[in-house]
């Protein structure tokens, strides 16, 4: 008669127990994506070396069977038969375990190239060869070319922002190099890590393993972590030593995320923000970009970092970074500084604002850098306060991407939105005793684009939030 009762009661007494010891959760998947290493190589990236005109690298990952790194390498040939002619360079292998089980990384350091020469390679997994792709090493000396840059990619990277970046390559552009401005992924409980890293790599295809791509790296490329006396502190996200072949020739503790890389007299040099601010290499990497810059014998100077001067999205800028980078910055006469992390589009020229700018370009008054901010993925931020008179351009709630075409004395700058749509324009003109202007192409530019309210520039919900 009383056993109901008795039951009810044990289970009120149950149910704390188990909501106390909760299962874990497991991180969300990529549907239908299965991001598993495989027999076949997977994850191919090629990347410049100090001297892209006789150093590349490969990087690539397969399963545990396979466990040394083999490449072939072979002239460019004209016919079919690749493999007559190549031969076989090796490398270094590390194993990293991830959410979707153990695979081998395999990277290959190319030296002695030829430079201006089309080269092909292919790469070893356990059940055979990869396809051959196909790669031409920089000219020796100074000669034209096109380079993308894309702000970050970070959420939603093969859903939405792999349609920026496929743009960028079929679009407008035939790029040299694509240069990548930090947050390629999120790195936190969106997805699997391994699985953003898996879309990182499908966004891209075989571009990212036949042009040669130069990262920085932001703030979601690291992982959150804990000191011995429980303060906050952030690691390195192992995927990224693993993933990238860099030159290591950055600041003194920083060389696997800082680095400079010399491509037909243009120095692009890579600075890690996030490092500097939470982990103690601000100093470090100071002295580096100084030197750098000093004994650069560029033509062309230009400058990749995640965490932006000149802010577009927060209430301020990061000072630290402010105070210690952009007076070398101004020093050394660096042309471009190109950003990322505010998820919005700025170009900014003189920090005074637009009227600053328009006043300079009438009068021929000569500029320092041109500072950048741009967004390649979903994620949006709202604009702040200073972005509508400070920048001389703007954008919110808009994926962009850039190209910029080099040439002896300008630099071709353009801005597309993600429909193709030319949005920004301008030329960094050099005259004879080393100065620049800022010219304003005579082209049609799409309308400024900005959420009013709550609606946004495409007549929908404005996706943007505040920072």
């Amino acid at each position: 008669m009383h056993r109901p009762l008795l039951f009810a009661t044990l289970l009120c007494v149950a149910l704390p127990l188990a909501a106390a010891q909760p299962e874990a959760q497991p991180l969300p998947r990529s549907a239908g994506l299965p991001y598993a290493a495989k027999g076949l190589a997977d994850r191919i990236v090629l990347t410049p070396g100090q001297n892209a005109a006789t150093q590349m690298a490969v990087s690539y990952r397969t399963d545990l069977a396979q466990a040394d790194a083999v490449l072939e390498l072979g002239p460019a040939l004209a016919g079919p038969s690749l493999a007559a002619k190549a031969t076989q360079v090796e490398g270094i292998t590390q194993r990293l375990d991830s959410d979707n089980g153990p695979a081998n990384y395999h990277q290959v350091r190319l030296d002695h190239l030829r430079s201006d020469t089309a080269y092909v390679y292919r790469v070893k997994g356990s059940a055979g060869w990869s396809e051959w792709h196909q790669f031409r090493t920089a000219k020796a000396t100074f000669a034209p070319f096109t380079f993308v840059y894309l702000g970050d990619t970070q959420n939603d990277i093969l859903a939405i922002a792999s349609r920026t970046i496929r743009q960028a390559l079929r679009s407008v552009a035939h790029p040299a190099l694509v240069v990548h401005a930090g947050d390629l992924v999120a790195s936190r409980d969106d997805l699997a890590h391994d699985d953003e890293w898996g879309e990182w790599n499908q966004a891209g295809g075989w571009s990212y393993a036949a042009v040669p791509q130069l990262p920085a790296f932001g703030n979601h490329e690291y992982l959150e972590a804990r000191n011995p006396d429980g303060s906050e502190s952030r690691t390195l996200s192992p995927h990224v030593p693993a993933q990238f072949a860099l030159p290591r020739n950055g600041a003194a503790g920083v060389q696997a995320t800082s680095y400079f890389s010399d491509y037909q007299n243009v120095r692009f040099v890579v600075l890690d923000g996030t490092s500097a601010l939470d982990l103690g290499t601000l100093e470090a990497q100071t002295r580096w970009l100084e030197d750098t810059l000093a004994n650069s014998k560029a033509r062309w100077n230009i400058v990749v970092m995640h965490q932006p001067v000149y802010t577009c999205a927060r209430p301020d800028d990061t000072e630290v970074l402010k105070t210690a980078w952009q007076p070398l910055l101004e020093r050394y006469k660096v042309d471009l500084v190109l950003q990322g992390h505010d998820h919005c589009y700025s170009r900014l020229t003189h920090a005074q604002g637009r009227v600053a700018t328009q006043a300079a370009q009438r009068n021929k008054r000569p500029i320092g850098p041109v500072y950048m901010v741009s967004v390649t993925g979903s994620k949006m931020y709202g604009l702040n306060d200073r972005a509508h008179t400070q920048p001389d351009r703007i954008a919110e709630d808009t994926q962009l991407y850039q190209t910029v075409e080099v040439e002896q004395n300008r630099l071709r700058v353009r801005a597309y939105s993600a429909d193709d749509q030319l949005y920004d324009a301008f030329d960094i003109q050099r005259d004879a005793k080393g100065r620049k202007f800022l010219q304003a192409p005579r082209l049609a530019l799409a309308q400024e684009r900005f959420c009013r309210e709550n609606t946004g520039p495409d007549g929908l919900p404005c996706t943007t939030r505040g920072k």
